[in-house]
């Protein structure tokens, strides 16, 4: 890479910790790297320690391989939990950026947020991001809108942890020969998880409960074009995503004639026609103004184009205290 100077972003979620190091023009593709240990979650939140533990050194490696009088002029992180667990990360991170690189332009932002940069830029419209959970947000560029998001107890309704566990009740009904079971299900339960009988034993105890939950969301989309029970899943789920989508895109305007652009993101909609097919139907009548696009790009690819704003032209997306914190700003 031939520029000299670079901005930062990174990503962290549930599996791990990504790091882009990109120049500022983006003609150039980003160096990444990746940190395969999860940021801890304690009593205060989202651990800064932790996520400085790994990030730094991860930096410093990328700026070795991007060679001697670079620097970082802009950085946002994005992170699940960010808006309901980052306190310690707002109050932390800009200060050891700034003392520890150099940056003195940091953005932090909820995943939806990152997300949403890395499927739409800084365009009106909204996103879907579905993947264990399920989170909307939308924007006219002037505030946000939010549905759903709220963890699998409370919502995350039509999510993969919302689908494996409906697929495993009507597994568990079939066993029981009460109404609404699938022996279909059934069976995928048992070559997953072993004898329905000992599901309790395997769930219940685990602190992973949403992500054992929707690892068996594929299961009922594979299911569902042979079993009605398994459709009827999906068709459920993809009511609630696109009651989420509708919620959220922002009201008509004369900017925009052609209706609210809607990207679908994340690893849920990898599930496919079992899952879209429906959904189409869902938004066509649940939010006619909407209009399909692809992403553009993941939340990695989000937060370098945060970054890259606070570093050029500005940033268009709104600042937002837990949402898109940004010191000086928020």
């Amino acid at each position: 890479m031939s520029a000299e100077t670079f901005v930062l972003g990174v990503d962290s979620g549930g599996s791990g910790l990504r790091v882009a190091l990109g120049p500022v023009d983006a003609e150039n593709p980003a160096l990444t790297v990746d940190c395969a240990e999860p940021v801890r979650t304690g009593a205060d939140g989202i651990d800064a320690g932790h996520l400085l533990e790994q990030l730094l050194p991860a930096v410093r490696g990328l700026l070795d391989q991007a060679g001697s009088g670079t620097a970082v002029v802009a950085a946002a992180i994005g992170a699940a939990g960010m808006a309901t667990l980052g306190e310690q990360l707002r109050a932390l991170l800009p200060d050891a950026l700034s003392d520890s690189l150099g940056v003195r332009r940091v953005a932090l932002a909820a995943d939806a947020v990152t997300a949403y940069a890395g499927a739409l830029g800084q365009r009106p419209g909204a996103v879907v991001a579905g993947g264990t959970g399920l989170i909307a947000l939308g924007t006219d560029l002037t505030s946000w809108r939010r549905a759903d998001g709220w963890g699998h107890l409370l919502g995350d309704s039509g999510g993969g942890a919302w689908i494996g566990r409906a697929g495993l009740d009507a597994a568990m009904r079939a066993h029981d020969g009460r109404r609404g079971g699938s022996s279909a299900l059934l069976a995928r339960l048992e070559a997953v998880f072993g004898p329905a009988t000992g599901l309790p034993g395997l769930l219940y105890p685990r602190t992973d409960r949403p992500a054992l939950l929707a690892s068996f969301a594929p299961e009922v989309g594979a299911c569902a074009l042979q079993d009605e029970v398994a459709a009827g899943i999906l068709r459920e789920a993809a009511a609630h995503i696109a009651e989420a989508a509708a919620a959220v895109c922002p009201r008509p305007a004369g900017s925009r004639p052609d209706g609210c652009e809607v990207a679908l993101t994340g690893g849920l909609f990898r599930m496919g026609e079992p899952l879209l097919g429906p959904l189409r139907g869902e938004l066509a009548q649940q939010a006619p103004q909407a209009r399909v696009v692809p992403a553009e790009g993941d939340p990695l690819h989000g937060a370098l184009e945060i970054a890259r704003a606070l570093a050029g032209p500005g940033l268009r997306l709104p600042a937002h205290p837990s949402l898109l914190f940004v010191p000086g700003v928020t």
